[in-house]
């Protein structure tokens, strides 16, 4: 079970690391809100049509609803929202330098909320790891691009929202199966973004735009990835690592994300490499094993019997 979930945690990482990829591609054919809206439209049907035969079974109980509604709402909902419109007013460098803060925040935020302490050591590497990253940005940084204070707000608020989400998937674990939460996270998020976007759609007068992005090729490539691998398989991922593991431990495996993007836009995108994202990256992957090999282990969290 050990190596299972630490294989479940490279997985989503790499998984995460290629939707960067796909997203700019994305990008390039529809706004920001109209992409996700397709990818969680397309991660709810495809969910959907899996429970309908009956390849999974979902039992959700009045009970858990608002162990998922607060799931939910950290993520996909304001994380997102957090993110797309911070993006657009701040430097994608000083964005990722403050994503790269996700995982000291999980630390501080499971130590007082799930008692789940990190050793010593292990904030080393926490800190090491969240170090290669920086330094990475850091190595990119334009400058000369202007930032913004509203801009600055709204990527912390991303960045909070992601340490709460792990700590309330960590937390819901305990009566939900990952799956389960998975798929009403996908839901959730497919009838929120799309009702925004609807409304953006209309409000411009021009909601015909939302069935004709359809109808590009380009498009549809990644809106399956994102929507079915980056979604679906990426999050029950993130969602079984957390019933598996201490927040702080899994969630510094998403540091890994910035290697996998790196490594695949040079070699699919032909972007830029240079000696820095190589020594970035050894800081974050020394980071990531320190902090998994000094750790106590699984510890799992206790778990109704009916869950398990």
């Amino acid at each position: 079970m050990k190596t299972k979930v630490h294989l479940a945690s490279l997985m989503f990482a790499a998984i995460f690391g290629f939707s960067f990829m796909f997203s700019k591609i994305a990008l390039d054919y529809v706004s920001p809100i109209g992409l996700i809206s397709y990818r969680f439209l397309v991660a709810a049907i495809v969910f959907e049509a899996i429970r309908r035969l009956k390849l999974i079974t979902i039992q959700l109980k009045r009970s858990q609803i608002k162990a998922l509604l607060v799931v939910a709402i950290f993520q996909p909902f304001l994380y997102f929202i957090f993110e797309i419109y911070g993006l657009n007013l701040i430097a994608s460098s000083e964005a990722g330098m403050m994503i790269a803060l996700i995982p000291v925040f999980v630390g501080i935020l499971s130590a007082i909320i799930l008692k789940e302490k990190p050793k010593p050591l292990q904030i080393f590497f926490i800190l090491l790891s969240v170090s290669g990253i920086l330094y990475i940005q850091i190595s990119v940084y334009n400058t000369n691009t202007e930032s913004s204070l509203l801009g600055f707000i709204l990527v912390f608020g991303a960045v909070i929202s992601a340490a709460l989400f792990n700590i309330a998937s960590r937390s819901a674990s305990r009566t939900v199966k990952a799956h389960e939460l998975t798929y009403f996270m996908m839901i959730f998020g497919a009838m929120t973004f799309n009702t925004i976007y609807l409304a953006f759609l209309l409000y411009e007068r021009r909601p015909y735009d939302y069935f004709l992005n359809l109808l590009q090729v380009e498009l549809i490539l990644p809106i399956v990835y994102l929507g079915v691998m980056a979604s679906i398989v990426a999050f029950f991922l993130v969602n079984f690592a957390l019933s598996r593991l201490e927040a702080h431990v899994s969630s510094i495996y998403a540091n890994l994300v910035t290697i996998v993007g790196i490594f695949a836009g040079y070699f699919i995108l032909n972007e830029a490499l240079g000696s820095y994202h190589f020594i970035g990256s050894a800081m974050i992957i020394i980071g990531v094993y320190g902090t998994v090999r000094s750790g106590r282990g699984i510890r799992k969290l206790s778990i109704d019997p009916s869950k398990a």
